[in-house]
Order: C-alpha cells, then sequence, then structure tokens
C-alpha cells in the first residue's frame, strides 16, 4: 500500500464542527481516487492532510508502513508530489527551471543537475506540449500553461503518488483531454493518483475509487460506478442530477431550474 489514511478528522480553529470527520481510504500503486464535492467541504484541505502539510485534528497518515509525520520532507517528497490549484511564484524563473526543481528531493546540498536530468525535463516538456515554453518565464504563462508545467515537475520528481487539487480547473477542453489520457498512461506504469474535480465525468472515467464529501453526511468511499449513482450525487450536491448513459460514457447533469 503506497498511503493509508485512517479515520482521519479536522477541524478548523475557533470551530466547533469538524470540516470533515472519520475519513478512511487506501491507495495501491496503479489506482486512481477523485474526490467529489461541493465547495467548502474540505477538499483542499484533506489533500494537504494526505500530503503530511497540514496536520490532521486526528486519525494518522501513512506511507508505507511509516507515519507521514516521523518522515522528513525530502523522503515525503520522493515518494509523494502535491500538485495545488495554484500557486505564488516571485521570482521570474524559467518554465525549463521550474520543471527541473523537481528532481531536487533526489539530489544532495551540493549536487547540480546533470545530462541525465536534463533528458528527463526534456522528456517532461514534450510529454506536457509545452517544449515551446523551455525558457519563458513562469510567471509571465496563462494559468492553465502553469498547471502543465507543475504536472511536467511531477514528472521529473518520479514520485509513487500524484496529488493533484482540481488539475484541470485552468486547462482548455483539449488540455483536459490531454491531461486525463496522461493520467490513465501514469497509472498503467504504476502511479498512484488522487484528484479533486468539480467534473463527476472525470471520475467515471478515470477513478478505481470515488470519494464524496458532503456537507450534511459522513464521507463516503467505494468503487466508482457503485458511488457515483443519481440519489448519491444529488445528495452531496443539494440538487437533483441525472445520469445520461451511453455504450462508452455517462454524463452527469444538474437538473437545476
Amino acid at each position: 500500500m503506497i498511503l493509508t489514511a485512517e479515520h482521519l478528522a479536522f477541524t478548523y480553529p475557533g470551530r466547533s464542527k469538524p470540516t470533515f470527520s472519520d475519513l478512511s481510504l487506501k491507495i495501491s500503486a496503479g489506482e486512481i481516487i477523485c474526490v467529489l464535492g461541493p465547495n467548502g467541504v474540505g477538499k483542499s484541505t484533506l489533500l494537504r492532510c494526505l500530503a503530511g502539510l497540514t496536520p490532521s485534528t486526528s486519525g494518522t497518515v501513512k506511507l508505507g508502513e511509516e507515519p507521514i509525520s516521523t518522515l522528513p520532507r525530502t523522503e515525503i517528497a520522493k515518494r509523494l508530489a502535491l500538485v495545488p490549484q495554484s500557486d505564488e511564484t516571485v521570482f521570474a524563473f524559467s518554465v525549463r527551471t521550474i520543471v527541473e526543481m523537481g528532481r531536487a528531493p533526489h539530489l544532495g546540498w551540493f549536487d547540480t543537475p546533470g545530462k541525465d536530468v536534463d533528458a528527463l525535463v526534456d522528456d517532461a516538456l514534450e510529454t506536457l506540449g509545452i517544449a515551446h515554453l523551455a525558457n519563458a518565464a513562469y510567471t509571465e504563462i496563462s494559468g492553465g500553461e502553469r498547471q502543465l508545467v507543475q504536472i511536467a515537475r511531477v514528472l521529473v520528481q518520479a514520485p509513487k503518488l500524484m496529488i493533484l487539487d482540481e488539475p484541470t480547473a485552468h486547462l482548455d477542453f483539449a488540455n483536459q483531454a490531454r491531461f486525463l489520457s496522461l493520467t490513465r498512461r501514469l497509472a498503467k506504469n504504476g502511479l498512484a493518483v488522487i484528484f479533486t474535480t468539480h467534473a463527476p465525468d472525470q471520475a467515471f472515467g478515470l477513478a478505481d475509487q470515488t470519494l464524496i464529501l458532503s456537507p450534511n453526511h459522513p464521507p463516503s468511499i467505494g468503487k466508482t460506478m457503485e458511488m457515483l449513482t443519481e440519489s448519491t450525487l444529488s445528495r452531496a450536491y443539494g440538487v437533483p442530477i441525472r445520469l445520461i448513459k451511453s455504450e462508452e460514457h455517462i454524463a452527469c447533469v444538474a437538473q437545476v431550474g
């Protein structure tokens, strides 16, 4: 097992009601978990807890057999990568430098990237279709392009688990399709993936398991095709949701009058 979370709970300081509680999940190599739920239910907070960046109020997170709280950040970074919704970068590093930084956990204090890292960076940029941005300033490219750069950085980092917070939010339609295809390929090669989205259709297309966070119900997780029913989605989002099925696809439609 790559990551295990047991009975996680998180409550913001000064609040009596937990953002989420009694949440458990497991993910192994090659598995994909999608996290669904309306705004404000703690999806981003959960990802930060799973990545060891925000301590949970209670419960445990383990990487392999070791509690994540006992591991140094460099060791965590070798096994796990988090791509947030957005990032704040002050310095105008080139796109190539940002992607190259993904290799930092694998280098010593005085090591410098060599030709092997150059090859990894080239491959990642080509894979994401952003090789033409290699010399562009990261601060001057679009939000969608930044998202692709961050995913390229993860490929160079080469973790066992990739955690993505709304990875397609800033991507155009074509790049969304490319990202979903890339995620499938990475999972087939053994990478575990946890991602949040506001599009249940992506869960149908990608996820082995789906975790649903709802403001008025306990967290629930299970096989995607069993979890994503009209009743569970309608209950989670608070509006009637209808599933439209074809031989190859399932689409979700919110029926709002």
